[in-house]
């Protein structure tokens, strides 16, 4: 088994839709701060004067402590007192339109493909299971670095040699994002993986 670098020439005979350097530079930054935003829980929340314990008794008098005139303690200039201002729960979700993101797509393919970091193989599968095989296999195609390995499917013993490998990542090719690609160095396109990305690029 050996890895075939994909050039710009393979992506046109598959069909798959590129643009350069001059577009989709706005798109791609879109999408991955759409993805990140999406992560977020927004479940981060504070008591108002409302929410806090405590009952409404004035603390003390209005007239005559020589101090200034206060409510119940509740006020959010004591201790324990509720918080002004602060966070709510919120949804920090974005949505990005469908045409941003093949674009988004379109651009992270043409930059990996210039740079040379896809790399395409006819298979690829750890019939073992094993950690170790499947170390020894990525290292007989490629470079070591952060690996994207991208196929149509993939069989429960390569999920499970994969596993507990950090800097790999198995990914099916419908469901490959491009903050995913971004991250890798090196990108493996497995088999018939190809026509499914230029599915989604048309």
């Amino acid at each position: 088994m050996s890895a075939k670098t994909f050039t710009a020439e393979d992506a046109q005979a598959a069909n798959l839709v590129l643009v350069g350097a001059e577009k989709g530079r706005q798109a791609v930054h879109d999408l991955v701060v759409a993805y990140r935003a999406n992560r977020r829980t927004g479940s981060a929340c504070t008591k108002t004067r409302g929410e806090v314990s405590g009952n409404n008794r004035k603390i003390y008098k209005q007239k005559g402590t020589g101090g200034a005139r206060h409510g119940d303690k509740r006020a959010p200039i004591f201790v324990g007192g509720g918080v002004v201002f602060g966070p709510r729960p919120r949804d920090y979700s974005k949505k990005v339109p469908k045409t941003v993101r093949k674009l988004a797509l379109r651009r992270t393919l043409g930059d990996l493909v210039s740079a040379e970091k896809i790399k395409t193989v006819d298979s690829f599968s750890i019939a073992d299971g094993k950690t170790k095989s499947f170390i020894a296999s990525l290292d007989a195609l490629v470079q070591p670095g952060k690996i994207l390995v991208v196929s149509n499917s993939f069989d429960d013993s390569t999920y499970l040699a994969a596993r507990n490998v950090a800097w790999t990542q198995l990914v099916t090719a419908t469901d490959v994002n491009v903050e995913q690609l971004l991250l890798a160095n090196t990108v493996i396109l497995v088999g018939d993986a190809v026509q499914t990305l230029a599915a989604r690029t048309a």
